[in-house]
């Protein structure tokens, strides 16, 4: 007689005990980062860009990783620089100038020109829309709102998804992620969304609040999906072994960069494009 196949688990307490001690390690360090805002902010995000850059290089040229690493931090540090001269503008038009002569000095050294020098916008646009938000008037409230919305959205995807399960939101990306997941990811980023300013104190509507709370999520969960395809396309699975059980530093904040945009662009209409 055969025995009967173990039952499967309804959720994983194992890839949930794994997220909360990174959280507990990352969190309080971002919370403080923002806070005290300034050069320590800046440093930090330096930082981070760094080692996005050292994975995007992994991932996307790894016959040339040192060099392609290399190129795309040198130039998102540099247009990281302008927004020390409060000039946000240039940064984007550095941005953009560095990502052109990338692709230009690699279409030399490997045929994924193209890939190493998106890295470039990819890890450079929303790192340059995080710190116009810190700097900007109230920024550590619009920042931290960025933080609550995607916190929240990743978390409640992750929870409702885990526990509901059902239907597969696009099983050729992501085979985990699920419709349930993707509308309790919506619902707890938007209340964030709403429940955020009113803690925080940010002079925003309500309307507004839960406008943004719903784009931001949307774009959390729009972000680690694009992750997902990144991934499949250049066939690996993680992007680094940075955090133990959830790869690399790139594969934690997919969402938050997308959402980073989102919230950016979102403050600039309702404040009229103002800082």
């Amino acid at each position: 007689m055969t025995s009967s196949p173990p039952a499967r688990r309804s959720f994983d307490w194992r890839d949930l005990g794994v997220r909360l001690a990174s959280a507990a390690l990352l969190i309080p360090l971002a919370l403080a980062a923002v806070w005290f805002g300034g050069w320590f902010f800046f440093l930090l995000m330096a930082l981070i860009a760094s080692r996005l850059a050292v994975e995007w290089g992994r991932m996307t040229a790894p016959e040339t990783r040192g060099r392609a690493a290399l190129a795309v931090a040198a130039s998102v540090l540099l247009a990281m620089s302008a927004t020390r001269l409060d000039a946000h503008e240039a940064a984007w038009s550095l941005l953009v100038l560095s990502a052109l002569v990338v692709a230009l000095t690699f279409g030399r050294v490997t045929h994924r020109l193209t890939d190493v020098a998106f890295g470039v916008i990819y890890i450079g646009a929303p790192t340059l829309a995080t710190l116009w938000l810190r700097d900007g008037e109230k920024g550590f409230q619009w920042t931290a709102l960025l933080f609550a919305i995607t916190w929240s959205a990743d978390t409640g995807a992750f929870l409702v998804g885990s526990i509901v399960k059902g239907p597969k939101l696009e099983p050729r990306l992501s085979p985990k992620k699920t419709w349930s997941g993707l509308f309790g990811g919506l619902l707890a980023g938007t209340t964030a969304g709403v429940a955020a300013p009113l803690i925080l104190d940010l002079p925003i509507s309500t309307v507004t609040a839960a406008v943004i709370g719903l784009l931001g999520s949307a774009a959390t969960i729009a972000g680690d999906l694009w992750e997902s395809a990144l991934k499949r396309r250049f066939g690996v699975k993680d992007t680094g072994g940075l955090i133990p059980g959830h790869g690399g530093l790139l594969d934690r904040v997919d969402g938050l960069m997308f959402a980073a945009l989102a919230v950016a662009v979102a403050r600039a209409v309702s404040a009229g494009g103002g800082a």
